[in-house]
């Protein structure tokens, strides 16, 4: 899975919302706490507008708040919010494609992958991104040395 500029700016600027106890924040600040275009910076809080994460106020004491307690948003939901389901394959979700032949058990392998982020991404909320309180099944999931090691395929 690739996580997009996208989907990364929209949990970063959430996180600074959590932050800042329900107080609007403007644009600008956003952008520049988290080194984001502010264009697409704003591009991205519209869409979280729409999805109800966000609440918007215009004017010298405008700005940007979360719509909720940040204890309730979680990083699938803000994901969702700017780049749709969470994990398809060529752009539809995994139980529509069937496979024939010696691909068939790959339908049920996506689906478990679909699986697996959900359960990371549903469990940790923008609270505990901001605290850095992690869930244990997170932790434990990036605690080994070999999480951390990129892998890449031979030339």
């Amino acid at each position: 899975m690739r996580v997009s500029a996208k989907a990364d700016y929209a949990i970063r600027a959430a996180a600074e919302l959590a932050s800042s106890d329900g107080e609007p924040i403007k644009g600008e600040h956003l952008a520049e706490a988290q080194d984001i275009p502010l264009q697409f910076l704003e591009q991205i809080l519209l869409e979280l507008k729409k999805a109800g994460i966000v609440r918007t106020r215009r004017g010298a004491k405008g700005g940007y708040w979360l719509a909720k307690p940040s204890s309730e948003v979680n990083l699938a939901e803000v994901i969702r919010a700017v780049e749709g389901p969470i994990a398809n394959v060529q752009s539809a979700p995994p139980e529509s494609i069937t496979y024939r032949g010696n691909a068939a058990s790959l339908q049920e392998v996506w689906i478990a992958v679909r699986a697996s982020l959900r359960q990371v991404l549903e469990s940790v909320t923008l609270d505990q991104i901001v605290s850095g309180d992690l869930p244990e099944e997170v932790t434990s999931l990036a605690r080994p040395d070999d999480a951390w090691v990129t892998r890449r395929s031979l030339p």
